[in-house]
This record gives structure tokens, sequence and C-alpha cells, in this order.
């Protein structure tokens, strides 16, 4: 069956021409051999792009976040010229974890707890302890922290472990244009959360880049999102598929009330379900029509957003790890991260977030949520 084109034309909405994929099984090795492992290390995760973190988590000088891969930790700075830097997170007198904390703020420079080498936001060695010590010298650049390429862009911080990496522009292609409607830079962020997962990276990208497991898994989400015909396109290394919400799936009967899910959606929209008389077919357009109204007094801004966007749910994949559940109000982020030494066990990192309406004040970031291998805690309605 040819896929349905929900989305209008436009830098957004085109549907991008259907690829020719073979019909070959993929060997299970890529998912459970060490072998495998290892050739993705030395041909994707020390090659391109990756996500690092937020720029809101650097909004001032001297402010700095660590985040982890494979065996590497990498700290990631705002120097005292708000210029985001990437760093190798060890002390280069003795590889010493320089950073210990997730996030935080330093008093003027890090300092090693072993011996106390201090270097500063930028990385530059400021200070060692009993320099005359070193008849060889403590001035060498060599002993600066390594710097690595790192660039914001649109709210996000990318780094790469590639010395040569090509422009993030040119990584990002087509899909910079499309995530770039959205306010991210003016979303908070509301939950923040690890969970380990007995499983293979690429299985969590899998889950996260279809829909085809929608009535089995969240059955509870047939009642306001079409998931049967749903847009796909593939951009290079990258790809997205698009849900309309506040339509009934096809999988369900018709209903002769607005069922709960679609009067939620009214009511997030600032409509009044009981107010409403069209069919329910027609819920999604409304809310769409009355978002686009109220956008000025809502204190948002979707004028670079189509129609579409203001309703249903863009799921982007940007390469290799990187998943979203975006949202004209709302996004939900994911990141599908490789464990250390083991093919057949992962982290996956959850990040939601809400945009904020012009004029009001964020509220406090919230605390990291660790998820051990084991834990029975929902991840949420949606997540689990």
């Amino acid at each position: 069956m040819a896929l349905i084109r929900y989305a209008q034309p436009g830098l957004h909405g085109d549907k991008e021409p259907e690829p020719n994929l073979s019909y070959e099984y993929i060997p299970k090795e890529r998912y459970t051999s060490k072998e495998f492992m290892k050739l993705e290390w030395d041909h994707i995760w020390t090659k391109i792009w990756l996500r690092g973190g937020l720029s809101q988590d650097l909004k001032e000088p001297n402010d700095y976040i660590t985040t982890e891969l494979g065996n590497f930790s990498i700290l990631i700075t705002r120097g005292e010229d708000m210029k985001a830097r990437a760093f190798y997170n060890v002390c280069k007198h003795r590889g010493n974890t320089l950073a210990q904390e997730k996030m935080g703020k330093i008093d003027k420079t890090f300092k090693c707890s072993y011996h106390r080498w201090q270097y500063d936001a930028a990385g530059q060695l400021v200070d060692a302890p009993d320099p005359h010590t070193f008849p060889q010298g403590v001035c060498d650049p060599s002993l600066h922290l390594t710097e690595l390429p790192c660039e914001e862009w649109n709210g996000w911080v990318m780094y790469s472990l590639n010395q040569d990496v090509r422009p993030l522009d040119e990584w990002l292609g087509p899909v910079k244009g499309h995530l770039e409607a959205y306010n991210f830079d003016k979303m908070d962020l509301v939950m923040d959360m690890t969970v380990e997962w007995n499983c293979n990276w690429k299985a969590g990208v899998d889950a996260f880049a279809e829909a085809y497991h929608t009535q089995i898994t969240h059955p509870q989400l047939l009642w306001y999102q079409e998931d049967f015909d749903v847009q796909i396109d593939l951009y290079d290394k990258h790809s997205r598929y698009l849900i309309p919400f506040g339509l009934l799936s096809p999988r369900v009967d018709s209903v002769g009330e607005i069922p709960p899910p679609l009067k939620f959606l009214l009511s997030e929209a600032g409509m009044d379900p009981a107010s409403y008389e069209g069919p329910i077919n027609g819920i999604r357009e409304a809310v769409q029509q009355h978002k686009r109204a109220t956008q000025v007094e809502q204190g948002k801004d979707f004028t670079d957003l189509h129609d579409e966007q203001l309703t249903d749910d863009y799921n982007y994949l940007v390469f290799p790890n990187v998943t979203t559940n975006m949202h004209s109000d709302d996004l939900m982020l994911f990141r599908h991260r490789p464990h250390p030494i083991d093919p057949n066990k992962m982290l996956f990192d959850i990040w939601m977030f809400d945009l904020i309406p012009e004029g009001e004040e964020w509220p406090k970031l919230p605390k990291h949520d660790f998820r051990p291998e084991g834990s029975t805690r929902s991840l949420g309605l949606v997540t689990v």
C-alpha cells in the first residue's frame, strides 16, 4: 500500500522518494557480537557528531556538564568568552577524572582531586603544585586539556571525538532546517532520566523509529492518533516518520461521543470539549486552527510550523542515536548509548521538555534520575 501524505508540501512536509530497500536479513551478530561493537566504535562513534547536552545547562561562564560514551567521559564547559567547549574529562597528569559531577559550576578552575592540577573552563592548565619538581617544565601546550570539536545548535550542544569531523551543518543535512522550526531553545526540561536496558543500543533506536508497535504496545494511543498509514522519509543517514494526532486509528471502531484522549487534546489546546460541536474527525483541524489563532495570547510562536505540526507527532532519528517525538508545545528526546563493554546492554537517556510561554519564569531544573538494570519503576504511560 502506498504511504499517505498527511503533511502538506513544503520544507517540513514533502514526501521523500521511496528508497530501493533490499529484503536481506540483518545478521543477528550486529546486535550481539563484541566484534561488531568494536567496528561501530571505530567507524561510527569516533567519526561523527554526537549530542552532548543542552545549552540551557551552560547558562553562565564556568558552568559545565559531563556525558559518557563507551569508556570515555566528556567534559563540556562554558568559557569566560561564553563559548562552549568539549574535552576529554581527564587530567593530563595521571588521567584522573577531572569533573566528578554530572553538571555544576566551577570557581575559576577544575581541580584534579589527585595532585590538584588546575584547568580553567577553556581547558588551559593554569596551576600545578611544586612546578620546580618538573625540570622539563609544565608549560608544554600538550598539558592543556585535549579539546574536541564542539558546536551549539538550536539549544543542543554537539561534540565529536573526530578532530577532522565534517561541518555540523553538512552532517545534519535537511533535518537541520526541519528541527530549527521548533523552539527548542524556549523549551524547559521537565524530566531527566537514564535507564539501563538489557538490549543492544540499536534495538532501542529501532523501537523509536517506527509506529508498527503502537497497536500492541500502546493501544491507548489508538484513540487519538492515526497509526496505520504513516509517512516515512529517509534522508541519507537520518530519517523521520509522521503520525497525525487528533484522529481515530482505523484499527478502532467509530464511537458515538468524543473519547477521553481526544477531549484531553482539546483541553490541552485551550478548548472546551463540551462546547465542541463538530465531527470527531474534525477535531484535528479544529485544534490546529485554534492554536494558530491564539498563539499570541498563549505567548507562543508557531510562525515557522505548518498547521499539521500544531497537532501531529514528528518523529526524527538524528543518526546514529538520537530519536525525538516533536510537537509544537513539547519535545520528547531520547538518546540511545552503547554499553561500554557489553553489546547486549545499553543506556537509554530520556529528556522531556515543555514550551515556556513568553514572559513566564522558567522552573527549576529536575534532578537526574538513574534507573539501574532490574528497576521496576514505571517510565510513564507511553515510554514503558
